[in-house]
């Protein structure tokens, strides 16, 4: 059965809009990312996901811990960012249709953190805001079968990604199908089902706008809940990943550097090439500057030379 929502204007608009970016983003080759591009923003999508949790390490802490560094802080804190740099470097392990591989997710997420890590929940849950109860769970006695249903929807769905990603956040989020650590599977899993249609997805912290938007995040959560389908909470992500999107173009409008193009052309892990091959990647620039990059890249030993003149090809130096 699929999950209610209603195909609104706004969905619509917002749809095109983020269409149009991605179109966009292939067309200016920026869906492959530098390798120092990808550590930033898995960087800022660990910690603004753990941080809409409550999680007080910053950006500074975060990269530490990234770069295998001692840190001091609360010790939860350190654990909760340990756990999600280990799932969200293995990321492309995950099949998102997979119902075990979303209970193993939960297991390395929420490992030393909860005894339950892994498993669905055994009890009642309630989600209270002060004294006020905003959001009573499903009995756990229906978790198997709604989560059952919510991955057959998966699997079985027409609906493009960027509809059935949200849909399955929001509908997971009701559930509340864990103790604990609904939220960063929620946002984590969302991940995972756009980047089955939509590589870029993997390195682009859409998590830090919803942080930026947390009030936002949980006012849509609560109306869809309200209402009883996930409509609002759809207008919501997909504004969060159109302007997460449109902030990659932006980026894109700076001038890029000889060595940003370098790490970029080296990420498409091509074989052999040539100065025209180079070329067809950066057609804003001349062949001086081509050859330029090319000569730099062979002192700083990341490409082997072969051949002179009109007969010269470069390799990339895997040693």
């Amino acid at each position: 059965m699929t999950p209610p929502y209603l195909m609104t204007n706004t969905i619509l608009n917002l749809i095109i809009q983020v269409a149009q970016k991605l179109g966009e983003i292939n067309a200016q080759y920026l869906n492959k990312q530098t390798p120092q591009l990808r550590k930033r923003n898995r960087i800022k999508t660990i910690q603004a996901s753990l941080q809409i949790e409550g999680n007080t390490l910053s950006l500074d802490q975060v990269t530490a811990l990234f770069e295998n560094k001692r840190v001091i802080g609360p010790k939860k804190d350190v654990q909760e960012v340990i756990n999600a740099i280990k799932v969200y470097e293995q990321i492309n392990r995950f099949d998102f249709k997979n119902e075990k591989a979303f209970l193993k997710a939960h297991q390395l997420l929420m490992d030393k953190l909860i005894n339950t890590n892994g498993q669905y929940r055994k009890t009642g849950v309630g989600i209270a805001k002060g004294n006020q109860l905003t959001h009573l769970a499903p009995p756990a006695k229906n978790i198997a079968y709604l989560m059952k249903d919510l991955f057959q929807y998966l699997k079985t769905t027409k609906d493009d990604v960027l509809i059935s990603s949200a849909v399955f956040h929001y509908e997971m989020e009701f559930i509340h199908p864990f103790m604990d650590g609904n939220g960063r599977m929620g946002r984590l899993w969302q991940t995972l089902i756009l980047m089955s249609q939509y590589p870029i997805f993997e390195f682009l912290p859409f998590e830090t706008f919803i942080s930026q938007h947390q009030k936002d995040y949980y006012q849509a959560l609560s109306k869809s809940d309200k209402i009883g389908h996930s409509t609002p909470f759809i207008e919501f992500i997909l504004n969060m990943l159109n302007q997460a999107l449109a902030e990659v173009l932006q980026f894109n409008n700076r001038i890029m550097t000889d060595q940003d193009r370098i790490e970029y052309f080296i990420s498409l892990n091509k074989g052999p090439f040539t100065r025209k091959d180079y070329m067809d990647v950066f057609k804003n620039i001349s062949s001086a500057s081509a050859s330029r990059d090319l000569k730099k890249a062979v002192e700083l030993n990341l490409l082997l030379k072969k051949g002179n003149k009109n007969a010269t090809v470069y390799l990339v130096n895997k040693s």
